[in-house]
């Protein structure tokens, strides 16, 4: 994508100068190398601050380039079956599939009902909860955004991500930073350690009003009150009474939307697009 808007000589064609130039010692130099170019002084550890600012910059450009303004997100865990792979599975895990079949039924009617641009789907980018948040998207004809992460163990986008939106990061914090700068709802579904992760710092965030209020949505009230005692969490006075309201619990897909059209609109962006 070309964006110059100066006079001044394009920085990539010096990339492609560069390899050009005769084989040397001077050339075969490390020193010899363009910054901007040179992944071992990028990776350096007091580069650490430009690599942050480049992994937030990356993705906050591309988003304006494909023009997502804004977005729904879906926490939940990778290890979720599809109803359609339960087979040999344990009967607790082959159970979690219902959640899968509603992250995807939830996906495809935002996806129906929004403009484009507009309550686009995000997910982490990978399997399970996440794959199926970006297969309803892509089975109701939309775009789908995916914030995939390199782990120690093998991690690949699924399918499903729209690739132009297919993203990857080194850093988990600039990670969650992109899930929430365009959020207008979140969506969590059972899920692990990062899905509980995500959850509490999106919770910490409205609590503390760092970020704006938006539509928190548990799916499955069940696993969530087994998860979590939040009445203890009041009784013992660690939050207030008024912070179980930055939440709801729900079962399905149309009580999730239900919510989200209901949500008080105080201390928010405005109205969702498509309500």
């Amino acid at each position: 994508m070309n964006t110059k808007t100066h006079l001044m000589r394009d920085a990539q064609l010096d990339v492609h100068e560069v390899a050009k130039t005769p084989d040397t010692p001077q050339t075969r130099s490390p020193a010899y190398r363009l910054a901007f170019a040179d992944p071992d002084f990028l990776c350096q550890d007091a580069l650490r601050p430009v690599r942050l600012q480049l992994e937030l910059l990356k993705t906050e450009m591309e988003m304006d380039a494909q023009g997502i303004r804004s977005t729904i997100v879906l926490f939940g865990g990778a290890r979720i079956p599809a109803p359609e792979d339960i087979k040999g599975k344990p009967d607790s895990m082959a159970a979690m599939a219902q959640y899968y079949a509603e992250a995807h039924r939830f996906a495809y009617q935002i996806t129906k009902r929004s403009a484009r641009g507009e309550n686009v789907i995000v997910t982490g980018g990978g399997p399970g909860v996440m794959e199926a948040g970006n297969r309803g998207a892509q089975d109701a004809g939309g775009v789908s955004v995916g914030l995939n992460i390199v782990l120690p163990h093998e991690q690949a986008p699924n399918a499903y991500v729209t690739p132009e939106l297919s993203f990857n990061f080194h850093y988990f914090a600039i990670r969650k930073m992109h899930f929430l700068l365009r959020a207008r709802a979140l969506a969590i579904f059972p899920g692990g350690f990062g899905t509980l992760d995500e959850l509490f710092e999106s919770l910490t965030l409205i609590q503390t009003g760092r970020m704006e209020q938006v539509p928190v949505l548990l799916f499955g009230r069940d696993y969530w009150q087994r998860l979590i005692n939040w009445e203890m969490l009041v009784e013992i006075g660690t939050i207030s009474p008024e912070d179980l309201d930055l939440f709801r619990f729900v079962e399905t897909a149309e009580e999730a939307l239900s919510a989200i059209d209901s949500w008080p609109l105080s201390g928010r962006r405005g109205d969702i697009p498509g309500r």
